[in-house]
Parts: structure tokens; sequence; C-alpha cells
């Protein structure tokens, strides 16, 4: 039986990276996203081009009852979920904390934070095997952001991806007993849209030549780490964050 992985934000970015490598790898992936429906559209053709088999999905990962939906129909779909890799996420303004505002503060946690949690807790409602399931293995999304603090620019995203941290550290001692494995990838400066912000166009530019590796990583490169952590290469990793950001 293949294994099944979903891959929220999977439409783009590191995501899209993660559910092409893992096709590759032979996963059935179910391809999550918000509003681009063409774009997962064409990437699960993609995948389904090259024998591979995925479908798309829909939902906010903010939406708790939209959750549970996107994990119904990849059950439905697909079969007993195996893998979730917890890519979908918002940096939110580029801003001071005096200019920002409620509601974008409250987008970034709820998308962040609150859906990493809403999607972990359905996969391990089905992974378990305290609760009848065959065990998996999770994989979420932090940032560099974390250590760094993105001080007069994104301190809130770098507070949202530190409560992930957080959350795979206390998770990967929880779950050790249900067969489930929990880790977190970190990237640092990685070519993706979200690092193309209209307010700051030429930030890879201007920050590239201060990582130690002297250039940005690219989509792939990150999906590499975390298609490990997923597999059994890793099958004594578990509550740990790994860094890929060229030494930044």
């Amino acid at each position: 039986m293949s294994e099944i992985l979903l891959v929220t934000g999977g439409s783009r970015g590191i995501g899209a990276a993660v559910a092409r490598l893992a096709a590759k790898r032979g996963y059935a992936v179910a391809v999550n996203y918000r509003s681009d429906a063409a774009k997962a559209a064409a990437l699960v053709a993609e995948i389904e081009a090259a024998d591979g088999r995925a479908m798309p999905v829909q939902a906010d990962v903010a939406d708790e009852a939209a959750v549970a939906g996107m994990f119904a129909a990849v059950d439905e779909r697909l079969g007993p979920l195996t893998a979730l890799v917890n890519s979908a996420g918002v940096t939110g303004p580029t801003t001071r904390l005096a200019d920002l505002d409620g509601a974008g503060l409250r987008r970034v946690m709820d998308v962040n934070v609150m859906g990493s949690f809403y999607c972990a807790k359905e996969a391990v409602r089905r992974m378990s095997t305290q609760l009848g399931g065959g065990g998996g293995a999770i994989v979420n999304l932090t940032s560099a952001a974390v250590t760094l603090g993105a001080a007069g620019e994104r301190v809130h995203y770098a507070a949202s991806k530190g409560a992930i941290d957080a959350m795979t550290l206390g998770l990967g001692r929880e779950l050790g007993d249900d067969g489930i494995r929990i880790n977190a990838v970190r990237p640092g400066l990685i070519d993706t849209d979200m690092n193309h912000a209209p307010e700051d166009p030429d930030r890879l530019a201007r920050l590239g030549p201060s990582v130690p590796l002297r250039r940005v990583g690219s989509a792939d490169e990150v999906a590499e780490a975390i298609i490990w952590l997923l597999s059994d290469a890793a099958s004594y990793v578990t509550g740990s964050v790994l860094t890929v950001s060229g030494g930044r």
C-alpha cells in the first residue's frame, strides 16, 4: 500500500516542491490550496502525467471545520493518511509593531499556528496506533526568523513560527507512544513567492550575500530535507528542528 501524504499550502513554493518530490518517491499526494484552484490542478496534472497519484483539495487551514472536511476528502479519495506536511503559511504585512493592525496579526496566528494545530489534530486521529491507526510522520514548517527575530519587518511572523517550534518539541514527546514522529524544518532565505513581497522586491538580492553560503536557497533543497524527515531513514528522529538556511 502506498504512503498517503497531505501537503497544506501545496500549490506553491515549498509545498509544491514537496508534493512533486514526494510523488516521485512513490507517495500519493493531496495538494491543499486555499484559493488558487488552477495552480493546484496544474500541479496535480503534472504529477499524474509522470505516472504519480495526486488530488487537489481546497481548504483554508485557519477554518477548523474546513480542515476536518479536507481530511475526510483525502480519506475518501486516497485512503488512510500516513504523512502530513504543514506548509501553509502567511507572513502578514511587513511592518514595525507600532503599525501592525490586529486583523493582520490575527490572520498570521490563525493560519500559521491554529492551522498547524488543526491539521496535526486531524492527522493524529487517523495515524495514532492507540486509536487504531498505523502510525505516521508529520513535518511542520518553521522559519529561521525564529532565531533572528525579524525586527522591524515581521516580528509577528517570527513569533508564530516560534509557536511551531514549541509545538514540534511537545508533540514529539507526546506522540511517541502513538507511533507518530513529528519534526520541523526551519528554512532560511528561500526563493519563493513569499520572499518576493511587492513592498520589498529586492529582499533576496539584498540579503543573499549575508548568508554564509553566499546565496539564497531553493524550494527543492528544503523539500529534500522534508522528505527525508518523513522517510524511514529518519526513523529515530522526532521532536527535532532541522535548519536549512545556508548557515544564516
